[in-house]
């Protein structure tokens, strides 16, 4: 019998590493620093948060909604809550009741129309690439910033794809660049996607001929693709942060006239969907290049790219 429950216990723990690995580590982060935030609501009103229970999850998200909190947000902490929950080894519905009702009528009170960040399209791009260039800054700093961006817009790439990239990811073919992402927010085992990336007709904005630039002047030949510089501009072995690159994004917006408040560090990644979307790309390819699983996200896209294309009051003449 002791066997028995030695061997439960055991097959409790490999399960509760099993729902962790299951997990990307960024999404584990961000599920971490949701939860403490409603540890902390707990601790603050003699609440007990792990293991909790749903009247309580349900007080704490009538909290979030006196505070002006996006129903995004909302149901983003309520899922952080019950993952952390499974994670622990404890059970919490996430489906009871007092939490689906509630929810209900905080979105039939305070509705659920949501001003997301813009994305960076055409032409804020130009603008960027032309005031990296034009800057009195290290040319390699330059050349390395620009490529991120030129890259992140044209592959659709998510923060944290761009800087996982490595040297043999990369695979340069007459028609452009075919690119390896190895593990994505989509593709949690690892079974790897591949992008192609052809060359513009502008050289000045040409993703793969930035990042064949990129190469040269770094002498990157293995290792992280993007990588931090020390003082003095010395190109170091460490590659850069995802954050490191929303912080780029916003830096260039700001030099260039544009006001960064309203973008993140996503807006290149649904900048480019939107603009495939408004020249007129399949949903199909536009999922095909941004890793969507959902066709939800990409055909509001869509939707906004086509709000003036395929507007009634073209066809009306004044």
């Amino acid at each position: 019998m002791n066997n028995i429950i030695t061997d439960i216990k055991a097959l409790q723990e490999e399960t509760l590493i099993n729902l962790q690995s299951s997990k990307a580590n960024n999404t584990v982060r961000a599920y971490k620093s949701d939860f403490n935030d409603f540890g902390l609501f707990c601790a603050q009103n003699g609440l007990k948060s792990l293991p909790s229970e749903p009247k309580i999850v349900s007080l704490y998200l009538t909290h979030l909604s006196t505070k002006e909190v996006k129903m995004s947000t909302l149901k983003r902490r309520l899922v952080s809550i019950g993952v952390i929950h499974k994670l622990k080894g404890h059970y919490l519905d996430t489906k009871h009741p007092s939490i689906i009702e509630n929810i209900m009528g905080i979105k039939r009170r305070k509705g659920s129309v949501q001003k997301g960040k813009k994305p960076i399209l055409i032409n804020s791009l130009k603008k960027i690439i032309n005031v990296i260039d034009e800057l009195k800054t290290d040319e390699i700093k330059k050349i390395r910033d620009r490529t991120i961006i030129l890259i992140g817009f044209s592959g659709g790439f998510r923060r944290n794809e761009i800087v996982s990239l490595d040297y043999d990811d990369l695979d340069f073919v007459p028609e452009g660049l075919k690119l390896t992402l190895k593990r994505s927010k989509t593709d949690q085992f690892g079974e790897g996607t591949l992008k192609g990336l052809p060359y513009f007709d502008s050289s000045q904005y040409c993703p793969v001929l930035s990042l064949k630039k990129w190469i040269e002047t770094s002498n990157i030949n293995s290792g992280p693709l993007f990588r931090r510089f020390s003082k003095g501009s010395k190109l170091t072995e460490n590659k850069l942060t995802d954050q490191t690159v929303a912080l780029l994004i916003k830096k260039y917006l700001n030099l260039a006239g544009i006001d960064s408040k309203n973008y993140s560090g996503h807006s290149l990644r649904s900048g480019f969907a939107t603009s495939a979307a408004e020249s007129g790309a399949e949903e199909r390819s536009i999922m095909a290049m941004t890793g969507h699983k959902s066709t939800e996200m990409v055909r509001r896209y869509i939707k906004e790219a086509n709000l003036f294309k395929n507007n009634a009051l073209n066809k009306i003449k004044l």
